[in-house]
């Protein structure tokens, strides 16, 4: 059935109604994302905070796992409250998620630590944020629906670009909260407790956002399918009752939200990790230039949905793909060589290879079982690139730069890597080199901004109204979830296990070639689409 609509009694809205949507709609999205992406910015300390303390690589793995759990929850909360969404109501649902992300944010801190309850504090931590994703997975869905189905057709792309800016800006404001928050209080103060203060300042936005979203209207498509009497009275059976649904689903799922997922949470939280663990780059200097690159693709994602109602959605997106698949390892190789020269000098003159039988390595394990597993977990605690190569029978041999190196003494082989240039003091880029690194993550960032601008107005056309909170929510929090979510988990991972501290980046580039590869073939363009 179609419905025929006008969204405001003169049949289309003023400026005011215009800014009220938008602004509601986008500052809400901002502090949820700061409500999520604020354990994000701190999972390295939260490595020590809240896992066992002996094996610190495998405290950030875990940390960075758990950040991944709130994404891995979000399909649930997609399935909750798109039904509730596509039942009751767009503005109250979402209302109902800022709520709960609200809460659980400021819940995380309060929480204990480890040293003081010992394996309840990770539990603890990993249920609220399983809520955290619970919120997620509804708000994105009804924010982004209310905005395009108050916009015209020939400016969807527009609009729902401010609410793409919710993401970049949430973590704008939450690496800028951290940074105020060590600033005011010190570097001691912030490790023992300061931390908690960014999770209790959610509450404040809480009742900010609340306050704006409660102005707002409901939304005039959805009125109209109620004063109909067309709402879905099962939204999810409604969109999985046949396999063309399904193929749509997935097809937005891989095409459109893994992929985007993959190369924007590169140029933002790998990049962030690349700097500190890879690079050694000052973890506050790093920040900030998050936070600019950041705050710069605030303005790209507006461009880019804009763009993309005068081009299309479909070749925006991909315009984004073939750019990060093409150019994401060159321009982190020069981000390296501008970060921390001596590093990727001594990289490149004084190669570590480790040459032996029974190399392995458990990055989780708190003891590995053999001297070549101890050798290379001192390696990748320290991160150092290293190559491995298998000799069955063969001894152990460690060499840097061609000189053997005895594996059995952990002084001596750090003694070598310092005299061989591999420095792991902290540094600090200044001048042209700050620059220019700041120039190529803001071009990194630049591809993920392609892809989300054109996010929210393409999947919004893919679905039909009765059931589009349902069926757009769930592909898009299972691409993001589990493409983007455990992003930061998978690319350090394999860093760890290869020792090759650019072998994170293969994950990104060939989720980006998939879904390329489903947008060209098995998406349609929607731009310019009248909603039913």
């Amino acid at each position: 059935m179609t419905i025929a609509i006008n969204a405001f009694p003169a049949g289309h809205p003023t400026r005011k109604d215009i800014r009220l949507v938008i602004t509601a709609s986008s500052l809400g999205t901002v502090f949820e994302w700061y409500d999520f992406y604020i354990y994000g910015t701190l999972a390295g300390l939260f490595g020590k905070l809240f896992f066992p303390a002996d094996n610190a690589t495998a405290g950030f793995l875990l940390a960075l796992a758990t950040f991944g759990v709130g994404f891995a929850v979000r399909p649930l909360g997609a399935v909750l409250f798109g039904f509730l969404g596509d039942r009751l109501g767009r503005k109250y649902t979402f209302i109902m998620t800022i709520t709960l992300m609200g809460v659980a944010t400021a819940a995380i801190g309060l929480l204990p630590t480890f040293a003081t309850i010992g394996m309840a504090a990770p539990i603890l931590l990993v249920t609220l944020r399983a809520l955290q994703g619970l919120a997620v997975g509804g708000e994105y869905g009804g924010a982004s629906i209310y905005v395009a189905e108050h916009a015209p057709n020939d400016r969807r792309g527009f609009y729902t670009s401010f609410i793409q800016t919710g993401a970049p800006g949430g973590l704008v404001l939450s690496l800028s909260v951290s940074l105020g928050t060590i600033a005011i209080v010190g570097e001691e103060a912030w490790a023992a407790w300061g931390w908690r203060l960014p999770f209790l300042f959610s509450l404040l936005l809480l009742a900010f956002s609340l306050w704006m979203r409660m102005k707002l209207a409901e939304s005039p498509v959805f009125l109209a399918l109620k004063a109909a009497g067309a709402t879905a009275r099962n939204p999810l059976r409604e969109s999985l009752d046949s396999w063309p649904k399904v193929r749509l689903i997935l097809s937005a799922l891989i095409g459109i939200a893994a992929g985007q997922a993959v190369v924007s949470y590169t140029g933002l939280f790998d990049a962030l990790y690349f700097l500190q663990n890879t690079l050694h780059v000052d973890p506050t200097l790093a920040k900030i230039i998050i936070i600019v690159e950041a705050g710069v693709g605030v303005g790209f994602t507006v461009l880019f949905g804009w763009a993309s109602d005068k081009v299309g959605r479909k070749k925006t997106m991909m315009f984004g793909y073939v750019l990060a698949i093409l150019l994401f390892v060159p321009l982190f190789r020069f981000v390296a060589e501008q970060a921390n020269p001596t590093l990727t000098d001594a990289m490149r003159r004084a190669p570590v290879i480790v040459q032996g039988s029974d190399c392995a390595y458990n990055p989780f394990a708190s003891h590995q079982a053999t001297v070549c597993g101890r050798v290379l977990e001192l390696l990748s605690r320290k991160g150092v690139a290293y190559t491995k190569e298998e000799r069955p029978g063969a001894e152990l041999v460690v060499s840097i730069g061609g000189a053997r190196v005895d594996p059995s003494d952990p002084a001596a082989l750090a003694t070598s890597l310092e005299q061989a240039g591999y420095s792991l003091a902290v540094v600090k880029p200044s001048g042209a080199r700050l620059g220019l690194i700041t120039l190529a993550l803001i071009v990194v960032y630049m591809f993920g901004t392609l892809t989300y601008g054109p996010l929210a107005a393409w999947m919004v056309e893919l679905f039909p109204a009765r059931v589009r909170y349902t069926s757009m929510s769930i592909p898009y929090h299972i691409g993001i979830g589990y493409a983007g979510g455990f992003l930061p988990f998978i690319s350090q991972y394999i860093v760890a296990k290869t020792g090759d501290p650019f072998a994170g980046f293969g994950y990104a580039v060939a989720v980006a070639t998939l879904a390329l590869f489903v947008a060209a073939f098995f998406l349609p363009e929607t731009n310019g689409k009248q909603l039913d």
